[in-house]
C-alpha cells in the first residue's frame, strides 16, 4: 500500500473551515487538489499531517497559524497616502486591489499588499495573507497517490495530464 511521503503526488478532497465551523474554502466535486509533497506546494502544517496517509483515508487536520499562513504581523498593516501611487492607478485602489511594494521592515525585499479600504487621500493596505493569524480546520479525503515523475521533481511541482503545463 502506497502512503504519502516526500516526492509523492497526492490528490485530495478538502473542506476548510474556521474552528467555529465557518466555511472558508473547499474542493469541487470531482476536482481534488493535487500537490507534490515536500516542495512547498501547500502550507507546512497540512503537508505534515498528510504524511503517512493512504488512498481512502479521511481525517481532520487542525493547523495553527504558525504552520499555516503565519501570525498576523501588524507592521504589514499600513496607511499610505494616495500621492505615493502613480496617478493612473488611483481609481483602481479600492478594497481587494493588490500590488507589490517595498517591505516595511526588510530592506530590499518586497511584499504583496491588498487594499483593505480607502478614506479620502489615505489607502489602508495589508501585506498579511487573509488567513494570517487564523487556525485552520481541514477535513481531508485522500483520492490518489503516485510517485512524482523526474520532470515534476526537477521543476518542484505537479504537471498535468500529458506533461508540462506552465
Amino acid at each position: 500500500m502506497t502512503t504519502i511521503a516526500k516526492d509523492t503526488v497526492v490528490s485530495f478532497h478538502y473542506s476548510l473551515t474556521t474552528p467555529e465551523g465557518e466555511q472558508i474554502d473547499r474542493s469541487q466535486p470531482g476536482e481534488p487538489l493535487t500537490t507534490l509533497i515536500g516542495h512547498q506546494g501547500i502550507i507546512p502544517g497540512l503537508e505534515r499531517q498528510l504524511l503517512g496517509k493512504a488512498v481512502g483515508d479521511s481525517f481532520e487536520a487542525t493547523v495553527p497559524p504558525a504552520e499555516g499562513y503565519g501570525e498576523h504581523d501588524p507592521e504589514l498593516d499600513l496607511v499610505v497616502p494616495i500621492s505615493n501611487f502613480p496617478k493612473q492607478y488611483h481609481e483602481q485602489l479600492g478594497p481587494g486591489a493588490r500590488f507589490r511594494g517595498p517591505h516595511p521592515t526588510k530592506e530590499g525585499e518586497d511584499a504583496m499588499y491588498t487594499v483593505v479600504q480607502r478614506e479620502g487621500d489615505q489607502v489602508f493596505v495589508t501585506g498579511n495573507h487573509e488567513l494570517a493569524g487564523k487556525t485552520l480546520v481541514f477535513k481531508i479525503e485522500i483520492a490518489s497517490i503516485r510517485a512524482a515523475s523526474a520532470e515534476e521533481l526537477a521543476h518542484g511541482h505537479v504537471h498535468g495530464a500529458g506533461g508540462h503545463h506552465h
